[in-house]
């Protein structure tokens, strides 16, 4: 499947009795089917089934599955179960973050880049191997093919100043109204260089857990207005943190023998996200909060809990790689006699 290929991705396979009725029913016509899902969802909030449920839910926003009807977006059986989905991985998220620091605190903490890391990037920079490099592509795959697409549900809840920024960085994300430049086109032609599959949701099946958790968390804020603020704490948590990591992971593909397609879009990650930096904290952030004081704890709430996803991800795949295991639950063909570790 080449980078411009238009065809629609097809239904994963299911990881758990959630997934399996789930599949089955979008298989049908909306109205061909009662929605065969256990009333009160009992598995792991954080585990294969429930994650890849809510994935299943929520892209059925963005493009969609092949031979799945249109018209299951808006099934208000299907909507009820996504929102007991919801509702559960938003109670596991705040069980997990507890107190949320004041967003002037998390502000402040974001702009200060540690002396040490050990986050992947750090990794795959000073020891990382090829297999890994491109199983972190594989992963982060899932959101960078639809980059900015969650973040863009934003825009229509806010107003003045803070929409004016947004749309500003929203535009720089599709490539300032040049299609080459899109950091989703971006992305995928660093897979294709690096030897990936660069089709759209082509590595779904393989994604891990965690994975399926940051772009969810993403979607779910993005598809309640109630939740704006928490999204653009969201972004915020990326756009200010990206460009030393972007640094970091462009060296590292260079290392590793990446071509010039296999670095532009880290590359280009440097420079646009010390601009959006300011973008986020000032004209998105700042605007929004003085136009809507009540905002600023859904901020401060998004930022910890995009954080939070994010440290889950890399802790995944820094102790499957230090174990010497995959990090995907279908390792690629070039990793040495690994066996995926899954979610």
């Amino acid at each position: 499947m080449g980078i411009t290929a238009r065809s629609l991705p097809t239904l994963p396979s299911p990881r758990g009795p959630l997934t399996e009725a789930l599949t089955a029913s979008l298989r049908d016509r909306p109205a061909g089917r009662l929605l065969a899902v256990p009333p009160r969802p009992d598995g792991d909030p954080w585990g294969d089934d429930h994650q890849l449920a809510l994935y299943l839910c929520y892209e059925l926003h963005y493009r969609g599955f092949a031979r799945v009807d249109p018209r299951w977006e808006w099934e208000p059986r299907l909507l009820a179960v996504r929102r007991r989905l919801e509702d559960d991985f938003l109670d596991a998220v705040r069980g997990l973050l507890g107190p949320v620091e004041d967003l002037a605190v998390q502000l402040e903490a974001l702009l200060v880049e540690p002396l040490t890391g050990t986050g992947p990037s750090h990794h795959l920079l000073h020891e990382g191997e090829l297999w890994q490099a491109r199983e972190y592509l594989v992963q982060r795959s899932l959101y960078h093919l639809k980059e900015a697409d969650p973040q863009a549900w934003a825009i229509p809840r806010l107003h003045g100043a803070a929409q004016a920024a947004l749309v500003a960085i929203e535009y720089d994300e599709y490539g300032g109204g040049r299609p080459e430049r899109a950091h989703s086109r971006l992305f995928a032609e660093m897979m294709a260089d690096v030897g990936l599959d660069p089709g759209y949701g082509h590595y779904l099946d393989a994604a891990a857990a965690p994975a399926l958790a940051v772009v969810n968390l993403m979607s779910l804020f993005g598809l309640h207005r109630a939740h704006r603020g928490a999204l653009i704490g969201q972004f915020a948590a990326v756009e200010i943190t990206s460009s030393p990591g972007s640094e970091r992971l462009a060296a590292a593909l260079e290392r590793l023998g990446a071509g010039p397609a296999g670095v532009r879009f880290y590359q280009e990650h440097v420079e646009a996200d010390a601009v959006h930096e300011q973008l986020v904290r000032h004209g998105v952030i700042e605007a929004a909060v003085r136009d809507e004081p009540d905002l600023e704890a859904d901020i401060a709430f998004g930022l910890a809990a995009g954080a939070l996803v994010d440290d889950r991800l890399a802790r995944h795949l820094l102790d499957s790689w230090h174990s010497g295991s995959s990090s995907l639950r279908v390792p690629l063909a070039d990793a040495p006699a690994l066996v995926g570790r899954g979610g």
